[in-house]
């Protein structure tokens, strides 16, 4: 098919999906406020592909400025959206800025779906910050703890208390009652062996956990320097000097608690580029009349680039999603790109509209990663 029949074919997709998500914008969305556990079950398996394979576990974030744009990305996007993100925890910061109706995590292996049930059964067990924080690296919290305590102080309270094995072992215990016994997820043997490895790796290693660290598939190395480990990821601050991460303020920790509770998190296992798990998410979405706030992409882009069919299939992808003038991607930059953020950054984070994103594509104007660039603020 001659390539400008192919564009003018992206043309009129991009054009019907920013034409379906005004009309949608409109709408009153459908979207219910709990699901009950068969249904955050049949969600995560029906929108998910094949468990896929990336050189890192990915247990935590690396990018120490994640917190940076939050101001700007309360400003920018709509209100009672959905919010798709991938990778870990940075995901709960900004789920808790935008506060959605549903949030959903993809990434491409599912052993980050297995993370974040970790997560969720830490959140609904925990009844505050304190308790989720000592529980999660496996150490018992001193007495006489407030939960009003800062972040940096609780952090620095956690990485001063020792292991407790007898007290982590109880914890994973927990952990696995409460996602098999209390909601009846019917997880095997491959993925109780992968949540204990994650959560050994947690508890074993404390809150100086590092995105470089890990077991299995630790692909960048444990010498790679520079990556932040979770104390500081969570005691950075956003470009306001406040700090905004989940385990930051009770405010913060509550609306996701309240979100896992209610089942409204929920992981799925997908490619960005790949032909099913971005699609049939869009699609519910769509058929529920809501529409996307904010699309966390970190910088996935950068590996999907490295195919450029790869890179066309995300693309079309996005196209099909609903979405609005006001929905963003929220994308990881290297300081290569522009200057630093933080003190501490190792990449930046960007807004990016998605758009002018689209419009770009069917233009014909990104031809390499870095003119993506070019339409962020």
């Amino acid at each position: 098919m001659p390539q400008s029949i192919v564009s003018r074919i992206r043309f009129v997709l991009v054009a019907a999906a920013l034409v379906a998500g005004t009309t949608l914008a409109r709408a009153q969305s459908t979207l219910p406020q709990r699901y009950a556990d068969t249904t955050f079950w049949r969600l995560t398996n029906e929108l998910s592909e094949p468990n896929g394979l990336f050189r890192s576990d990915n247990l935590l974030s690396n990018e120490s400025s994640f917190q940076w744009v939050v101001p700007s990305l309360e400003k920018m996007t709509r209100p009672d959206g959905v919010y798709l993100g991938v990778a870990p925890e940075q995901n709960f910061t900004f789920i808790a800025a935008l506060k959605p109706r549903v949030a959903f995590i993809i990434d491409i292996r599912r052993g980050n779906l297995i993370v974040h049930l970790m997560y969720k059964a830490l959140f609904e067990t925990s009844a505050n910050r304190v308790d989720f924080a000592f529980k999660l690296f496996g150490r018992p919290k001193p007495a006489g703890v407030s939960p009003a305590i800062g972040v940096e102080e609780l952090f620095t309270l956690v990485g001063s208390t020792r292991l407790d094995t007898t007290f982590a072992r109880g914890v994973l215990n927990d952990v696995k009652d409460r996602l098999m016994k209390t909601h009846g997820f019917p997880l095997d043997k491959e993925d109780l062996d992968y949540l204990d490895y994650v959560y050994m790796a947690f508890s074993g290693t404390g809150a100086g956990l590092r995105y470089n660290m890990g077991g299995r598939n630790a692909g960048f190395g444990y010498g790679r320097g520079g990556m932040p480990n979770y104390a500081n990821l969570m005691t950075e601050s956003d470009s306001l000097g406040t700090h905004r991460a989940y385990l930051a303020t009770d405010e913060a920790y509550h609306t996701i608690k309240d979100m896992e509770e209610r089942n409204v998190i929920i992981p799925f296992t997908g490619d960005f580029a790949g032909p099913k798990a971005l699609r049939a998410f869009g699609k519910y979405v769509r058929d529920n009349k809501a529409v996307i706030q904010a699309i966390y992409v970190s910088n996935v882009e950068q590996y999907l680039w490295q195919d450029a069919s790869n890179w066309r299939k995300y693309y079309e992808n996005v196209a099909t999603l609903p979405t609005d003038s006001t929905t963003v991607f929220i994308r990881s930059a290297t300081n290569g790109y522009m200057h630093r953020q933080s003190p501490n950054s190792r990449q930046n984070e960007l807004l990016c509209p998605v758009s002018a994103h689209l419009k770009a594509f069917t233009d014909g104007k990104l031809m390499q990663y870095y003119d993506v660039f070019q339409y962020c603020r």
